[in-house]
């Protein structure tokens, strides 16, 4: 009698592991949510650049930046002078300066709080990305000890800061650069759509050109020809002893 009992209850072991197995099946494929596609590898081909933070760069700085001064364009080159999306525009008339990147933040405030409510479009010329080190009464001389303090931009002279675009009165945008100038070190002008472009302090027009300011100070050509030279010079100074 010992053995049908046996295989009794095997049979109905073998029955209640088959049920809770395809019990906890099924609770797995009813539970169980899709997982999402994964995203694709590559990036769709976009010609807008991507939108960087203009008072700070993204990477940093590798090394630390020094003082250093702003380069004048007085060799013939007009770059950053004029304008190139907007209509109307902020120019630096001062001489060089180091613009920090709250500076750049409040004037560009000072822009938008003035054209509040109107349909215009605001371009940055500049870039904070020069970082800034100093370092404390404590700290003995030399350079290269300071600590990160800010960052700044190192803007030349006739370098045009801000550029603005939209349907938007003239005198209104030159309120608003003339507020945002006052925010900022300096001396600045207020520029527009196709004013002539600035080679260092001067300003193309009026019979100046870029060649004409390109031009040699002296012809090589004259040379000996009533220009004062060093051979010219010494045949008119008199001899002190006869020859």
């Amino acid at each position: 009698m010992a053995v049908p009992h046996t295989r009794t209850r095997a049979l109905l072991t073998s029955f209640t592991t088959r049920a809770c197995c395809l019990r906890s099946t099924l609770q797995v494929l009813t539970t169980t949510t899709p997982t999402p596609p994964s995203p694709p590898s590559h990036r769709p081909f976009s010609t807008t650049s991507p939108q960087h933070n203009w008072l700070a760069p993204k990477a940093g700085e590798s090394t630390k930046s020094r003082k250093g001064r702003p380069r004048v364009p007085t060799g013939g080159s007009t770059r950053g002078t004029t304008l190139v999306w907007g209509d109307y525009g902020i120019r630096l008339r001062d001489h060089d300066r180091r613009i920090s990147a709250s500076q750049l933040k409040i004037a560009d405030e000072t822009i938008r709080k003035r054209l509040r409510g109107m349909k215009y479009r605001l371009y940055h010329r500049v870039a904070a990305n020069i970082g800034v080190y100093t370092s404390g009464n404590d700290q003995r001389m030399g350079k290269g000890k300071g600590s990160f303090d800010y960052w700044a931009t190192r803007c030349c002279v006739s370098k045009v800061l801000f550029e603005l675009k939209g349907d938007v009165h003239e005198q209104v945008v030159r309120d608003a650069m003339r507020l945002a100038g006052n925010k900022l070190p300096g001396l600045y002008e207020f520029v527009r759509r196709g004013d002539p472009a600035v080679m260092g302090i001067t300003k193309l027009g009026g019979g100046v050109t870029e060649e004409f300011l390109r031009r040699p100070r002296r012809e090589s050509s004259t040379v000996g020809a009533g220009v004062p030279s060093l051979e010219n010079t010494a045949r008119r100074l008199p001899g002190t002893t006869p020859v």
